[in-house]
């Protein structure tokens, strides 16, 4: 049975910046490996979208490479409603949007560059980890 992810915000940005990372490799096997599969909210495709329009001078990606990105991102994962708040858990309220979308779907775990801001999530059974931890656990 493959892992359940949610992908931080950060991953995803990371991803569009650099070809040579682990958040790169992470988000070029979405869709084509049974290893794992990702959960994803309405407000976090959106917030995804927010921060990667963001930094687009950085990236150099368009308003429409982001939006395609974004939407076969969405094709790929299981797309959760959340019909329950528990704000504020964690210290930043974009981390709660993730936190809830990990635990509406399920997930084994999160997947971000801030461990320490998801302090608390291990009460819900979820692992944090970071890209090249997650690489390394599902074999890569």
């Amino acid at each position: 049975m493959p892992l359940k992810a949610v992908i931080d915000t950060n991953v995803f940005v990371s991803a569009l910046r650099s070809r040579l990372g682990a958040s790169f490799k992470l988000i070029s096997m979405i869709g084509a490996t049974d290893k794992f599969e990702i959960a994803v909210s309405v407000p976090l495709v959106l917030e995804y979208e927010d921060a990667a329009n963001r930094q687009r001078s950085v990236h150099g990606l368009s308003e429409s490479d982001i939006s395609d990105i974004v939407d076969f991102l969405c094709s790929q994962a299981d797309r959760r409603q959340i019909y329950f708040l528990w704000r504020p858990f964690l210290r930043d309220p974009a981390d709660d949007m993730v936190l809830e979308v990990a635990v509406e779907a399920q997930c084994d775990l999160i997947v971000t560059f801030n461990k320490r801001d998801f302090a608390g999530s291990e009460k819900f059974g979820l692992e944090i980890l970071t890209p090249q931890e997650f690489l390394r656990q599902i074999g890569e």
